[in-house]
């Protein structure tokens, strides 16, 4: 069986980066998605997303937005962007192929995949730190009456109008919920906190804030949460009047310790200080009928939205090879890689100030060219 250059797991926008980069530094390469078709992920969120992160900064490698694109482009443009790009670079993306094992062989890697088993000397690991929603197991949950979505299903935000909806989490993903439920005529929303968030506005008047974030990102970590706590508190002033709990670390050195991404607020903030939203301690347990807080009060939500985090699922594929934290995180990514383990690749596994888009490229070409001057490649 022969040995490939290059294997590249995942065809999302990490793993398209990486083969565009690969390919250009003339190391062949071949992309393995266990979908049938690109984007699938994006497909399966709600109709309302927009990024968060401008599009001058989320378009992957060499191939811009539209000119006509909003600031903040909606899922479907994002869609059609990364189709875009595999057909621009004409990516040999095999659909359908799952990958079940990583296996060290020494000169080689053995990837065991749902199609049979390939061997190749480098190996691109681009599944996504977003993989598998999270949701804690709260005492008693399974008693609970009423729904208990991750917020990744959260569907379509008129479907809340009229119900009583409890956010469990202040992260990006329960800032996305909230910013579309407080346009919505819900009967109640809450927001259970247990540390508030790192938070900035998607714009300050006409300037859209994430195209700051190359500047933010060169800054030492104590500048940049410095400069993220400042904003914050200029823009939103202190949200701790409203219940919020203060933040437990800042918010760039967050993103390094413990993989939380930065959220944005477009109307969440202005109804949390109107009352619309109200801010709860974390959870004790549920009932049949309601939510009993840390504080031991009770409210009844007919829906409670878990904004609890992903999980990567790496375990089943290198959980053996001793390269995950605590959380499933690979140790290392990019252009780092583990000396014992030549030939192995992870990237789009942590959260960056950029961006994931921009990171994406980042990571791709410090990937590219650490594969291209290896001994490895230089072999084949």
């Amino acid at each position: 069986m022969a040995v490939e250059p290059a294997i590249v797991i995942g065809a999302g926008a990490a793993g398209l980066a990486a083969a565009q980069a690969l390919i250009r530094a003339g190391v062949a390469t071949t992309v393995l998605e266990k979908e049938s078709r690109l984007a699938e992920p994006w497909r399966r969120r709600h109709q309302q997303l927009h990024l968060n992160t401008h599009r001058d900064l989320s378009a992957l490698p060499g191939l811009a937005y539209p000119r006509n694109t909003p600031a903040f482009p909606h899922r479907d443009v994002v869609i059609r962007h990364m189709n875009d790009f595999h057909a621009a670079n004409r990516l040999p993306v095999e659909f359908g192929v799952s990958v079940e094992a990583i296996v060290f062989r020494g000169d080689h890697w053995v990837v065991r995949t749902s199609a049979g088993t390939r061997l190749a000397h480098h190996v691109v690991v681009a599944t996504g730190r977003d993989r598998e929603p999270f949701t804690p197991q709260w005492k008693g949950m399974r008693t609970f009456a009423g729904r208990i979505v991750h917020s990744a299903d959260f569907g379509d935000a008129q479907a809340y109008a009229g119900k009583k909806v409890l956010v469990v989490g202040a992260g990006n993903s329960g800032f996305d919920a909230l910013n579309h439920l407080a346009g919505i005529d819900t009967s109640a929303v809450w927001l259970s906190a247990r540390s508030g968030p790192a938070l900035l506005p998607k714009r300050i008047g006409k300037i859209a804030v994430h195209r700051l974030s190359p500047l933010m990102a060169r800054l030492p970590l104590r500048v940049a949460d410095a400069a993220i706590a400042a904003t914050q508190r200029l823009v939103f002033g202190d949200l701790t009047k409203f219940g919020m709990p203060p933040a437990g670390a800042g918010g760039a050195s967050r993103l390094i310790s413990d993989y939380t991404a930065i959220a944005a607020d477009d109307g969440a903030v202005d109804a949390v200080k109107s009352g619309r939203i109200v801010v709860v301690p974390g959870i004790r347990e549920f009932t049949r009928d309601g939510v009993i807080l840390a504080n031991g009060s009770l409210i009844a939500p007919d829906i409670v939205i878990a904004a609890t985090g992903y999980r990567t699922g790496l375990e089943h594929m290198v959980g053996a090879l001793g390269v995950l934290d605590e959380k499933g995180v690979p140790l290392f990514n990019g252009g780092e890689a583990d000396p014992k383990l030549p030939g192995l690749w992870f990237t789009g596994m942590r959260p960056s100030i950029r961006g994931c888009f921009a990171n994406a490229g980042i990571l791709a070409r410090a990937i590219a060219r650490r594969v291209a001057g290896s001994p490895r490649t230089s072999g084949t």
